[in-house]
């Protein structure tokens, strides 16, 4: 019990500092989330991995580069990198499922295609949960199908849509939670996309679905 007020209190600390990826990190652990033995094995090479991600540089990059791309979207949505503080280091080398699923949230946007509204969450919620990294993700899925609707019901067609598009690029695409994205950020997008198994570039169309997209965002 003492260790878990520790933690609650490390959350309540994080969520008040500047670091979102450490407020991130430390509710997914808080609230155990497991994986199973052959998600833990397909992990193992990306445990305690999570170099900083730098905008400013990525930005500078070619346009049809993958860090380009991935820079250009959390730009023009306004966001910042869900980067993890050293001092974590313990929780992130325990915890390999959390620290990778935090750290990876805006990438898998920029490689599905999702945007950031209530609609594009589902739709990457919908792809993790298909590839089977967690049970706690299935049982996410399962509440935003319910709550989703109600909270934006503006996106209720795009929100079912995208639900059946994440699972089907899902099926189809690699392991991609394991992938070493930021070795990767120079290389053109589409050779990325295409050995990741995705098999076409992505287009993200915010439009009209982006009306409370920055508040609808959820870590």
């Amino acid at each position: 019990m003492f260790y878990k007020f520790k933690q609650f209190k490390a959350i309540l600390a994080a969520k008040n500092s500047e670091n979102i990826g450490d407020f991130a990190i430390l509710k997914s652990d808080f609230l155990g989330a497991k994986v199973s033995p052959e998600i833990a094995s397909k992990l193992q090479q990306v445990v305690g991995y999570h170099p900083a991600i730098d905008l400013v540089e990525l930005s500078q990059y070619p346009q049809d580069t993958f860090g380009r791309k991935y820079a250009d979207h959390m730009q023009a949505n306004h966001l910042k990198p869900l980067n993890v503080s050293p001092e974590l280091e313990d929780v992130a080398r325990r915890n390999v499922f959390a620290l990778r699923y935090t750290v990876t949230h805006d990438i898998f946007h920029v490689l599905l295609g999702f945007d950031t509204s209530y609609a594009g969450e589902i739709g990457v919620l919908a792809f993790a949960a298909e590839q089977n990294y967690s049970k706690s993700l299935k049982i996410s899925l399962w509440f935003a199908r319910l709550l989703y609707p109600i909270l934006a019901p503006w996106q209720m067609k795009a929100i079912f849509i995208n639900l059946q598009k994440g699972r089907k690029l899902a099926k189809k695409a690699d392991f991609l939670l394991g992938y070493r994205f930021e070795n990767h950020w120079q290389e053109p997008i589409h050779e990325v996309i295409k050995r990741l198994g995705l098999s076409e570039i992505p287009t993200i169309e915010p439009s009209q679905y982006l009306l409370q997209a920055n508040s609808d965002r959820i870590y």
